[in-house]
């Protein structure tokens, strides 16, 4: 069986849904179903996390092991709320990244990365009174960044951001809280990284 480790925020633990609902799950199901032998993933993610902080939940984790045969990153939304300059992002999660292919035993191939989605877009975000465009710019900034790290280190990034962007106001695509994805939404974002999950799968 293929262990799978997922690392992240908010949009990996999945607020506000329930377990079946996030997509790291409803993407290992969709690759069982290709017959993929691939476990749930352990999750470690929690909502509010920036790439700080993931890093020192993961230091502070029981040893989490270099034999893992998948490994998913989605990281920075909670930099970007909170203010955090983006030289300091692109440290970070130039760290993680290392960190997250040394999980899968050194093998870049084995690891995908996800865009940070765009909050501005929503509800929560509008009653906040904070400026939609200057979050999509700051967001975009962000992904940039990291999408520049994965490919020099040959990482697969997979671009959810404009899904996000063109359903973030639909109702049956957020919580209750009417900012973080329904299961549905999640739905979509596993969709969009299902083929490069099965090239990861794949590969040596």
């Amino acid at each position: 069986m293929i262990r799978y480790l997922a690392l992240g925020d908010s949009y990996t633990i999945g607020e506000g849904v329930a377990e079946q609902g996030r997509w790291p799950l409803q993407l290992a199901e969709a690759l069982r179903r290709e017959g993929f032998a691939i476990m749930d993933p352990r999750i470690i993610a929690t909502t509010g996390w920036t790439t700080g902080e993931l890093a020192a939940a993961m230091d502070a984790a029981d040893p989490i092991g270099d034999d893992w045969g998948f490994v998913t990153l989605l990281i920075g939304v909670n930099n970007q709320y909170r203010g955090f300059g983006l030289d300091d992002y692109r440290d970070e999660f130039r760290a993680l990244l290392d960190r997250a292919i040394a999980c899968a035993g050194g093998r870049a191939a084995r690891v995908l990365v996800l865009s940070i989605p765009d909050w501005g877009v929503t509800p929560f975000a509008e009653s906040s009174g904070r400026d939609p465009r200057t979050i999509a710019a700051e967001i975009d900034t962000f992904n940039a960044a990291a999408h520049g790290v994965c490919d020099a280190r040959g990482v697969r990034y997979i671009d959810i951001t404009p899904v996000s962007r063109r359903h973030g106001r639909e109702k049956a695509m957020l919580g209750e809280d009417a900012l973080h994805p329904s299961a549905t939404m999640y739905g979509l974002w596993a969709g969009l990284a299902l083929p490069a999950a099965r090239e990861c799968l794949r590969a040596e």
